[in-house]
């Protein structure tokens, strides 16, 4: 063997062997996600973070996996954990943590319900704009996986945090994300605008009604809001009215649709019982997830798409 082949040969063997070794404590760098701790004795072996890109969400609708693009700051950890626990164990310590901080959870898979690839849909530079983890974290030994996605809405952002966890070399390895998504702000509905835009196309999005994720009762700081709304209808006593609620498409369709109606009936009821509107002047109606007014693939788009409309008949 000639000199300078060998000597690349001993480089690629101690590059690989490096990259292969157990750590024994965290990468240079590395550190938690403040808002969610590690699993106890686990080691930071990756650390990447990007002030702002892309990101897909899994979501699991009549039993297929599809996905929808969040942007903004991500934060992507990968621990490992070592092999005395098993990937439920870590699953399951995840999913309580989360709870217990107040996040939803919005989707769980596992290698028994899922059905598909996971690391190809998940962990590669086509599907989400993040760079890919190193190869050999994306070919664990084991088939054995599981996939849980959280979110929660921090003052003007909603977090996500992603968790995978599955053997790799006969190890547990925990792929953590988190991705902070700044909400869509929307000016505060008035008395002027509402005149604006119901006299020009006939009807108006509201923004500032607010609900609990699947809930039809109506948030407190909704209150100036319908009462601006009543401040309106009652200077137009002489016209009747529709008040419609919008979901996104996360979720149920018949469930959505459900909602929609329940939510826009607590809108009307709140407008007669407390702001003196006339019951015959307003109707509720549920509309779902069937008239979106922005695509449902981004976060914006579902955000805009959440609403109630006043529509002038």
């Amino acid at each position: 063997m000639k000199k300078g082949t060998l000597i690349i040969a001993v480089v690629a063997l101690m590059i690989a062997t490096n990259l292969f070794a157990q750590r024994t404590s965290d990468i240079e760098g590395g550190e938690d996600y403040p808002l969610v701790s590690r699993f106890k004795g686990s080691i930071i072996e990756w650390y990447q973070v990007r002030n702002f890109d892309r990101y897909f969400m899994l979501s699991l609708k009549d039993n297929k996996i599809s996905n929808y693009e969040i942007n903004g700051k991500i934060t992507r950890i990968q621990y490992s954990v070592g092999k005395e626990h098993s990937v439920f164990e870590i699953y399951k310590s995840y999913e309580n943590s989360l709870k217990e901080k107040g996040f939803e959870i919005l989707i769980t898979l596992n290698d028994k319900n899922c059905g598909v690839n996971l690391q190809e849909q998940v962990y590669n530079d086509e599907f989400n704009g993040l760079n890919k983890l190193p190869k050999e974290a994306l070919n664990p030994g084991d088939d054995e996986f599981t996939y849980l996605a959280a979110k929660k809405k921090i003052d003007d952002k909603n977090i996500y945090i992603v968790v995978y966890t599955a053997f790799e070399r006969g190890d547990l390895v925990v792929t953590f994300d988190a991705i902070e998504v700044k909400s869509i702000q929307v000016n505060l509905v008035t008395v002027k605008n509402l005149n604006k835009s119901i006299s020009a196309n006939g009807h108006m999005a509201i923004y500032d009604i607010h609900f609990d994720t699947g809930k039809s009762k109506i948030k407190s700081k909704s209150s100036e809001a319908l009462k601006i709304i009543a401040k309106y209808l009652n200077s137009h006593s002489d016209k009747k009215y529709l008040i419609i609620g919008h979901t996104d498409n996360v979720g149920d369709f018949d469930a959505n649709l459900k909602l929609s109606q329940e939510r826009s009936v607590a809108v009307m009821n709140e407008l007669i019982n407390k702001y003196e509107v006339e019951g015959d002047q307003i109707k509720a109606y549920g509309n779902g997830s069937t008239s979106p007014v922005e695509s449902n693939s981004t976060d914006k788009g579902k955000a805009k798409n959440r609403r109630v409309e006043i529509v002038e008949q």
